[in-house]
């Protein structure tokens, strides 16, 4: 049964709670989110990478696109107002509130070989993000060719004036979230990423909050 949306750390948006779980530390999670309501995402540690895909549940050819998105917004970076748009230009979600102003759209998704091409041989059967939403796609039909180009709520990945990224310390601390209200219905697929080898997590996997909310004003 819903109920009233708790107080302190929680949804962004006020509203009826109608799903609340916690991801555990390198873990996947999905769910389909209505249009019209919230999700919030909860950096409950602080500096966890939560990397993300959507698609639009009716439908899960249409899918989220990274370059349709910054080329809409004219930036690369995700905070308040940010409209995140299918390869087609349909908005699948908008960012509606941001606590923490930078989230990441180009540093893409750990994999089992992109651990051994940076970090050596000895990392090769390390779980990664892409195993996870390989994990998770297969509940909704999803395979390899369904995955590509995610957010990572979260990090942060400065790009320096010669063009090279880095993958540095978040920006986030314990507690801060992020808002995406669903502009159709949505597929969210999620890894709270595994990395282990780089600042993005600050080495330290840790658990996040999903919490999906109807908002008061939602008629």
């Amino acid at each position: 049964m819903s109920t009233t949306l708790p107080s302190p750390n929680a949804a962004l948006v006020p509203g009826t709670v109608v799903l609340d779980e916690q991801v555990e530390a390198r873990g996947p999670w999905s769910a389909v989110v209505a249009a019209g309501d919230v999700l919030t995402i909860v950096d409950l540690d602080g500096n966890q990478a939560v990397d993300c895909l959507l698609y639009a549940a009716a439908d899960t050819s249409v899918r989220y696109s990274a370059s349709v998105t910054i080329a809409e917004q004219r930036s690369i970076i995700l905070t308040t107002g940010s409209v995140l748009r299918a390869d087609t230009g349909l908005p699948l979600m908008t960012v509606v509130a941001d606590e923490v102003g930078v989230h990441d759209t180009i540093g893409g998704a750990c994999s089992q070989e992109a651990n051994t091409l940076r970090y050596g041989q000895h990392t090769r059967e390390q779980h990664a993000c892409v195993e996870n939403f390989l994990i998770e796609g297969s509940r909704w039909g999803l395979g390899k060719r369904d995955l590509v180009s995610n957010i990572n709520w979260f990090m942060n990945v400065p790009v320096d004036p010669d063009g090279a990224l880095g993958i540095v310390d978040g920006l986030s601390s314990p507690g801060k979230r992020v808002a995406l209200r669903a502009e159709v219905d949505t597929l969210v697929l999620v890894s709270n990423c595994p990395q282990v080898n780089n600042p993005c997590n600050g080495f330290n996997p840790t658990p996040v909050r999903m919490i999906v909310t109807t908002p008061e004003d939602a008629s």
